[in-house]
């Protein structure tokens, strides 16, 4: 499913459209994405930005859409960019862009699930993504939306986290 069908489903809610009437200055800053190809289940959430209030509203996108207000965030209003442009690159293609940058590298695992962040960061639109392989491998990208290109790329493994912890 594409960026655009999510944030039509959103916007075509009631929720959202109360929501609209309410806070005009509110923007479009982030989606959040949970692909999970073991479970097959999956979590979309899109996020507006209120600047005036310095809050996010997120909105949970299931067979009917939700919405949650964050608490008063201490960000600056420019911290939080405009998610703006058409958004080239659907949910479906970011696990190929990662098999693909995968086999690049020489890494030959599964992956299990993939995080993915879609914000913009000096006016380009970026995918941030952390992905969870079969040996629990934590893959963490940066993706240009405009032409697919990574941006980053670094590969840690769950384990060196855990050494961290202790």
């Amino acid at each position: 499913m594409k960026f655009s069908d999510f944030l039509k489903k959103v916007e075509e809610s009631p929720e959202f459209k109360k929501f609209k009437q309410e806070h005009k200055k509110a923007y479009l800053c982030a989606g959040f994405f949970v692909l999970d190809f073991e479970a097959n289940k999956n979590m979309y959430q899109i996020d507006f930005f209120l600047p005036e209030k310095k809050r996010m509203a997120t909105f949970l996108i299931d067979e009917e859409i939700r919405m949650k207000l964050s608490e008063i965030m201490k960000v600056k209003k420019q911290a939080v960019e405009n998610l703006t442009g058409k958004i080239k690159i659907d949910l479906q293609s970011l696990k190929g862009i990662v098999e693909n940058e995968m086999k690049n590298r020489a890494i030959t695992q599964e992956i299990k699930k993939i995080i993915a962040v879609l914000q913009s960061q000096k006016g380009k639109n970026i995918w941030l993504l952390n992905c969870i392989t079969s040996k629990l491998d934590l893959l963490k990208l940066k993706i240009s939306d405009a032409d697919s290109g990574i941006l980053e790329f670094e590969k840690a493994s769950f384990f060196d986290f855990i050494r961290r912890i202790k």
